[in-house]
Order: C-alpha cells, then structure tokens, then sequence
C-alpha cells in the first residue's frame, strides 16, 4: 500500500462496514493497492466475489470479511441491549387470535 491508499482497516472498522463496500475499501481491507484491485477483478483473481454495479465494483462485506479470515462477527454489549428492549415490547403483546377479557 502506498501513503495515498490510507493505512489497511482495523478490526473495529472492518466490523462496522455497511452491507457492501466499493472497491477501494476492500483494496484497503485486504492491504492491497487499488491498482492491484483491478488487475486482480481483471484476471479474475480478486479474492471474493465482486459486483458491477453500474460504473463501479461493489464487495458483498461478508465475503470480503470471510476472505480475511473472519467468519463471524462479535457481538457488543449495545447489539445485546437493543435486542433485549426490541424482545420486551413483543413480551406485552398477546399471541394472534387471543382474546384479552378485563
């Protein structure tokens, strides 16, 4: 990677990437440069699978993830938290088809 493709992703920032990533993102996910992306896409060696959409290349976040090694993604303490409180307001409501009498 040279000074212009910026430092390769972190942990932190690989788990906190959309659905899918342009190219450029995955180039800097997998410490490649961007040149090397394409000829990668070219020759059709780029590690994971790749979308054109449009104009651009899209990465599916989950294969590129996959292709580093990372099979799973770890859950945080909030992840947990927000589940929780969006189970608890389905706790309240009655199962379909169930009558409530005062």
């Amino acid at each position: 990677m040279n000074a212009r493709s910026g430092s390769p992703l972190t942990f932190a920032e690989a788990f906190d990437l959309p659905l899918s990533v342009d190219l450029r993102t995955a180039a800097r996910a997998l410490a490649i440069c961007r040149g090397t992306a394409y000829k990668l896409i070219r020759l059709g060696a780029f590690p994971c699978p790749v979308l054109r959409v449009g104009g651009q290349y899209r990465i599916p976040t989950a294969f590129l993830l996959r292709s580093l090694g990372i099979e799973e993604r770890p859950v945080y303490a909030v992840d947990l938290e927000a589940g929780a409180t969006h189970a608890a307001r389905f706790d309240d409501v009655p199962p379909h088809g169930t009558e409530i009498h005062p």
